[in-house]
């Protein structure tokens, strides 16, 4: 930190990423972060380094299914398709990520960006089926998504079925090269804005983007890299350098020879009472909800392998700049979060060093 001749304080690299880390975790935004600009040239456009990272894996094992989006949803009442058709065309040609494919030039990958054109919505009229029949053909419909050419496209396949005369189910389809579960909220909001103007006659007219998907990933393949990529690079090296622990968690079953992707989840609630106290030890402690599961979370896999090295690693949006938040396109980023979850540590002293290496972490997330 360096004083200025008008008597404020200029903040280091590090410490302002810090600062714009805890500023967003309180959901304040940093009034000097660099604007990003619009890309200079036309034509086909780097890859971000988030793109290139699932193009890599695309190209070790074409056609994984790993990395699809599927949203289902339910349409209950009387549709309109034709405004529902519109309303996803003027969504795609507002966003260029959702008509974007990849190819090679000159060795590298690079996006192509076509021009956009109406949306033909797919309609499967099922309504003469039999409820079982019903089920069948909308899994099977399902299951037909789980492949996508990067290089053929399209990367996002829409499609409605026709359940009954008022009820439809809504089938989207995308890669998750062009976009997450933001991106996802982003497109299912916008639709939903046009299709209720469409449906009541009047003009919808949303706020212009100031940047496109391609925009962010030119500027940041300038951005990261010098002192920005040299400061990053050590903190990751710094915590995952040499010998990494490998989770031994004993398990019912031995792991299979070949990864499989499949799984499952478990929702469940947590107590008013419980959840109160929970937000109240945040408070007390200074950290935040995130900080406090996390800790639990690592405690509970120190009872099953008493292993006092722990590595977790959590999504982050990576959405940190203004111009950002609106647009539809792949930003989230893995972060490794590690911390010691020693027995002789008291609570406050666990969840304090949780906190840092949480901030430190978000403080270097673009790499």
């Amino acid at each position: 930190m360096s004083s200025t001749s008008k008597g404020t304080f200029e903040l280091s690299g590090k410490r302002r990423a810090l600062l714009e880390a805890l500023l967003s975790e309180q959901g304040i935004k940093s009034p000097g972060a660099e604007r990003i600009p619009r890309r200079e040239e036309s034509g086909p456009a780097p890859l971000s380094f988030a793109q290139q990272r699932l193009w890599f894996f695309d190209q070790f094992e074409p056609g994984n299914p790993a990395y699809n989006l599927l949203n289902t949803v339910l349409l209950q009442g009387k549709l309109d398709s034709v405004a529902l058709e519109k309303s996803f065309s003027e969504v795609i040609r507002r966003h260029e990520a959702l008509r974007t494919t990849f190819d090679v030039r000159d060795g590298k990958p690079v996006q192509i960006i076509a021009s956009p054109k109406p949306l033909n919505l797919q309609v499967v009229d099922i309504t003469h089926l039999s409820e079982a029949e019903r089920e069948s053909v909308v899994q099977n419909l399902i299951k037909q998504q789980t492949s996508f050419d990067l290089k053929l496209g399209p990367l996002l396949r829409i499609t409605l079925v026709r359940l009954r005369d008022q009820e439809h189910v809504l089938l989207l389809a995308m890669h998750h090269i062009m976009s997450d579960a933001w991106s996802m909220g982003v497109l299912v909001d916008e639709v939903v804005t046009r299709y209720q103007g469409y449906v009541a006659g009047r003009e919808v007219v949303l706020p212009s983007l100031p940047i496109q998907y391609a925009d962010f990933a030119a500027w940041q393949r300038k951005w990261l890299q010098g002192d920005v990529l040299e400061e990053q690079f050590a903190y990751w090296q710094q915590q995952l350098g040499g010998t990494l622990p490998i989770l031994e968690l004993p398990a019912d079953r031995p792991r299979p020879a070949l990864q499989t992707y499949n799984g499952s989840s478990l929702s469940f609630s947590l107590s008013r009472p419980l959840s109160e106290s929970l937000k109240s030890l945040c408070k007390a402690e200074g950290v935040t909800l995130f900080m406090t599961l996390l800790a639990a979370f690592k405690v509970l896999l120190y009872r099953y392998t008493g292993q006092e090295d722990l590595i977790v690693g959590s999504p982050i949006a990576n959405r940190h700049r203004q111009e950002l938040e609106s647009l539809i396109g792949f930003f989230v980023n893995t972060l490794a979060l590690r911390a010691q979850p020693l027995p002789e540590l008291r609570l406050s002293e666990f969840l304090a060093q949780v906190r840092g290496a949480t901030f430190e972490a978000f403080a270097n997330q673009e790499l």
